[in-house]
């Protein structure tokens, strides 16, 4: 009979899952058309029942998943309009971003969109302190776009605002952190685990991070809470958040209701409410640049989603044709 299990790592057809007997290795047993599906895909994080391995066979299998009821998503690298779960059935997204360099406020109201998306409470973790000459300034800054967002500079070094991140981690929850290559994932990973289990190394001279993590892997903290630690992202495609949008840029999305007309694209029509409030300094011009960029990625994925589901309709009936054709006549 089968049992649930939680899926801690994937790989090539076979996933490693946590159930009431420990960890175990489990063949993915899904039928073909609904691993068709990203639904039907095994992700980190998912609740899957998981039946016990045959006599003469080492590997369990894994024959079901429950809906999620969370999940960090993008599009996955490639040319193919296709989603990808980074992480699932989360409670907390730690959106890792370090202290040292430049401020990517944009690339933090991106991460942001996302994750409101996911379903899950984003948290902004500023990494590095220790490194940053105004940490104040930096998380002012940072608060400045992430309106509602706890926003926690730390030190793991020399171990300061680690305290802040327990009030996230609480037994039963799951948190899943991410963020570019080289922020300090793994190495937060390992303080909060309290000894080293993710190797780690640290950002290249030119400030460009290095992989560290090369899989998603769930780890259960001696708390009680779970950890999802992700491999460093190049590049965080938009999927779907349009619900994600509305949340992280929030006070954009009230002022373009305000102006005068509904239609109003905010390139210098009268009564724009929004060019009104960054002429006004109320508002970051590059803010609206970024609202408005990924606006347009996310009509582009709609439009390429619709593609994508005429191409694929048009191949079913072809298909269907062709299995006609080879019909013996009567």
């Amino acid at each position: 009979m089968a049992r649930p299990a939680r899926v801690v790592r994937v790989d090539r057809g076979v996933c490693t899952v946590l159930g009431g007997d420990g960890e175990q290795r489990a063949r993915v047993s899904l039928p073909a058309t609904v691993r068709q599906s990203t639904e039907g895909q095994p992700a980190v994080g998912d609740w899957a029942a998981v039946a016990p391995a045959e006599a003469g066979d080492e590997l369990a299998s894994l024959v079901g998943l429950l809906p999620r009821r969370s999940a960090f998503t993008r599009r996955a690298a490639g040319r193919e309009t296709v989603e990808q779960v980074v992480a699932s059935n989360i409670d907390v997204v730690f959106v890792v971003v370090p202290l040292t360099g430049r401020q990517r406020l944009r690339t933090i109201e991106r991460y942001l969109a996302v994750a409101w998306q996911s379903g899950a409470q984003p948290v902004i973790v500023l990494t590095k302190a220790d490194l940053c000459p105004d940490v104040a300034e930096a998380v002012q800054e940072v608060e400045s776009v992430a309106f509602g967002v706890p926003v926690v500079p730390l030190s793991v070094r020399l171990g300061e605002g680690i305290e802040a991140l327990y009030e996230h981690l609480l037994p039963g929850r799951t948190v899943s952190l991410v963020g570019a290559s080289g922020v300090g994932k793994s190495t937060l990973v390992n303080h909060l685990y309290g000894k080293d289990r993710q190797a780690t190394q640290e950002i290249r001279g030119d400030g460009k991070g290095r992989h560290t993590t090369t899989h998603r892997e769930l780890v259960p903290m001696p708390d009680g809470s779970l950890l999802i630690d992700t491999p460093g992202m190049r590049a965080l495609g938009a999927w779907d958040i349009e619900e994600g949008l509305q949340q992280a840029f929030g006070d954009v999305e009230q002022l373009a209701d305000e102006c005068r007309f509904g239609d109003c694209t905010h390139q210098g029509e009268p009564g724009c409410a929004v060019n009104a409030a960054v002429d006004a300094g109320d508002l970051s011009g590059d803010r609206v640049a970024n609202w408005e960029k990924l606006q347009r990625e996310q009509q582009r994925l709609e439009l390429q989603q619709d593609s994508r589901a005429r191409a694929e309709e048009h191949k079913r009936i072809r298909a269907r044709q062709r299995a006609l054709n080879r019909r013996p006549h009567r």
